[in-house]
C-alpha cells in the first residue's frame, strides 16, 4: 500500500485532544476582559416620550391606532373597563400595545368580545387584559407593550416599550 509520505497518523485520542485544545482556546479568545464590558447603566435605551392621544379620546373596548415610538411601528391604545396589570389612567384600564405579531410581523386586529389582539397570518393570539401574554399561536413572545403615563389633564403619554417589536434590532432609531 502507498500511502502520501506527509501523512501523519495522530490516532483518533490524540486528534480529539486536540479540538478539544482548539475549541478551549477559541472560547477564551472571545471573552471580553472585564474594562471592555458595558456596563449596565450605559446599555439603557432611552425612549421618547411621547403624547399618543387624551383619556377623552378613547371609548370603552374600541381601539384607537397609533404609533410609538416612531411612525413606522403601528400601534393601538385601549381603554378596557377595568383596572388590568400595567394600565395606566384614573381607573387603570387604558393600556398600549404594538400591532404588528412578534412571530412574522402580520398586523393585529383587535377583538372586543375578548379583548385580544389576534393574528391573520399564523393564528397568534394575545391577551390585552393580562399585558399582552401569548395565549395560542406561533409566536414566541408576548406582545410588546407599552410603558403609559397619564397626566393631569388626561394627556396619554407612551415611555417605553418591554419587548422587542418585530423587525427591528432596536426600538428607538
Amino acid at each position: 500500500m502507498n500511502r502520501c509520505p506527509g501523512l501523519v497518523d495522530a490516532g483518533r485520542r490524540r486528534f480529539l485532544s486536540g479540538a478539544g485544545l482548539a475549541t478551549a482556546g477559541a472560547a477564551v479568545a472571545t471573552v471580553l476582559p472585564a474594562e471592555a464590558k458595558t456596563p449596565p447603566s450605559l446599555a439603557l435605551v432611552k425612549y421618547p416620550a411621547s403624547r399618543l392621544a387624551n383619556v377623552k379620546d378613547l371609548k370603552v373596548n374600541a381601539p384607537l391606532e397609533v404609533a410609538y415610538p416612531d411612525a413606522n411601528a403601528p400601534g393601538v391604545l385601549l381603554k378596557l373597563g377595568s383596572r388590568v396589570p400595567g394600565g395606566a389612567g384614573p381607573d387603570g384600564d387604558i393600556v398600549g400595545f404594538t400591532t404588528l405579531c412578534p412571530h412574522k410581523g402580520f398586523p393585529l386586529a383587535y377583538v372586543a368580545t375578548d379583548k385580544t389582539l389576534n393574528c391573520p397570518g399564523h393564528y397568534s393570539r394575545f391577551d390585552c387584559e393580562k399585558g399582552g401574554q401569548q395565549i395560542w399561536g406561533q409566536a414566541t413572545q408576548n406582545l410588546p407593550q407599552y410603558a403609559l403615563r397619564v397626566d393631569d389633564k388626561g394627556d396619554i403619554y407612551a415611555e417605553g416599550v418591554d419587548e422587542l417589536i418585530y423587525g427591528r434590532l432596536s426600538n428607538v432609531l
